[in-house]
């Protein structure tokens, strides 16, 4: 089991057929892109169809789980009943994924020490036997 970030009352995402294979590499501590396989577009979240070719056709594509913050920002109101507050929803660029942006949250790390920029790491936190969530905290070193 994975270190808890948040409550157990946090809404949890709802996995359809389009989005299973990337919550089953999840459950497995796999970050994975869905990859177009006519024109190697990649995207996230995962869609039935492909905004560059138009193409239905698809696989999934492992990232190393490391990048950087484009964006974030803190939030000061609980979405769960014995949650921390502030806690941080962010953008992170993934590093190795053809420029495919997750949203995510910040784990470990002081707000004020937030910047743009800040390269990251997945930190992944199991929220049931099946379901693991992939969150971010600042790269060991930085």
């Amino acid at each position: 089991m994975s270190e808890r970030f948040f409550p157990d009352g946090m809404p949890q995402p709802l996995a359809d057929s389009t989005t299973l294979p990337f919550w089953e590499a999840a459950a497995e501590h796999r970050l994975v892109v869905q990859r177009c396989t006519p024109c190697g577009h990649t995207r996230l979240p995962p869609a039935p169809v492909c905004p560059a070719c138009r193409s239905t056709e698809s696989d999934w594509q492992e990232v190393p789980g490391r990048g950087e913050v484009y964006t974030y920002t803190a939030v000061h109101r609980p979405m769960a009943a014995g949650q921390d507050l502030p806690f941080l929803i962010a953008v992170i660029a993934l590093e190795d994924a053809g420029g495919v942006r997750i949203i995510s949250n910040l784990v470990d790390v002081d707000p004020d020490a937030v910047e743009i920029g800040m390269p990251v790491e997945l930190a992944w936190e199991d929220m049931s036997p099946d379901l693991a969530v992939p969150r971010f905290r600042p790269c060991a070193g930085t």
